[in-house]
This record gives C-alpha cells, structure tokens and sequence, in this order.
C-alpha cells in the first residue's frame, strides 16, 4: 500500500463517524501522508452577530484538516494542543479551504501547520496544532 492510499483509506474510515465534520457541512478534499485539505462553504447559520463566519467554525475547519492530516498513517493520532491566529473575516457565501501540511514528525509527536484560505486566496487564518500519537489504528494492516 502506497502512503497515499493509507492516507486515503485512514480517511474514509475516521470519516465514517466524524459527524462533527459533516454537521459543519465539511468535505475532504485531499488526502496524503502528513497531509489533508478541507473545504466548506460560509452559511448564515455559520456567522455571528458581526454578520461574519464565527471563529469558532473556521478552527473547527483547520482543526479538522489537522486530524485527517495527523491521522494519514494510520495510527490513532490526538490533538494535544493547537493555536489560531484570525487574519480576515469570513463571510457568507465564502468558500473556505484549509490546507494541513506535517511540518515535523518525532516518535509520537507532531506539529502541523493549516492555512485557511478563502475562494478568493485570502488567507483567513492560520492554525499550528501539535498531535500525539495514541494507541489503536483505523483499519487492519
């Protein structure tokens, strides 16, 4: 098995039961090794009382493109901490992207880097989120 295809099968069976993601209106766009892209469109019901996508529905974004990234080998994979830093407003109607990519990876520790991006190449924010691997896999190897 090639690690794309690890990553890709890792994927579908953590999306499986990831209701959260699929609640936000969420999809995988791309999978790798050390590697995830999510996309999801800014509804109303996405917004705040600024009229503007609430923060917390843009981290959710990233920190899902960070567990489907930190998750890609397989290995059952948590968040152990993470930190985002808001760059502009999203807006309903906006097409959000966030792209995760593995910046290190030592024994059970990780640190990986999402940018979420508008439809337009705004950057939105940018999150660092640091993953522990865990015990357990997502299918049988």
């Amino acid at each position: 098995m090639t690690p794309k295809e690890r990553a890709e099968k890792s994927a579908a069976a953590m999306w499986a039961g990831d209701e959260a993601s699929k609640w936000f209106g969420m999809q995988i766009d791309e999978v790798d090794e050390g590697r995830a892209v999510l996309s999801m469109t800014v509804g109303p019901e996405h917004c705040n009382g600024h009229g503007t996508c609430h923060g917390g529905v843009s981290f959710s974004l990233a920190d899902s493109a960070f567990a489907f990234a930190c998750n890609s080998r397989n290995k059952s994979t948590v968040g152990q901490h993470t930190f985002m830093s808001y760059l502009a407003p999203g807006r309903a109607g906006d097409r959000l992207t966030a792209t995760a990519e593995e910046v290190s990876l030592t024994g059970r520790s990780g640190i990986y880097d999402v940018k979420v991006t508008n439809q337009d190449g705004v950057v939105i924010a940018e999150f660092r989120g640091v993953s522990r691997t865990v015990n357990g896999q997502h299918f049988e190897e």
